[in-house]
């Protein structure tokens, strides 16, 4: 897989994250209210990393 194909993917991961925070806000979640919030975490842990393993640069 090529940088360029590995950046899209990963802003299309990166785009998922607010459909994430708004079912966190649903009020009848229930006990998924736990997976959500580990998916977030885990979500976030993985854009840190790519971001500190392949830095973003004006050129994509």
């Amino acid at each position: 897989m090529d940088l360029q194909t590995l950046k899209e993917r990963i802003a299309a991961v990166q785009s998922k994250r607010e459909y994430l925070l708004n079912l966190l806000e649903q009020p009848n979640l229930g006990i998924l209210r736990v997976d959500v919030n580990q998916a977030l975490e885990e979500l976030d842990e993985l854009i840190e990393e790519f971001s500190r393993t392949i830095p973003q640069t004006g050129n994509n």
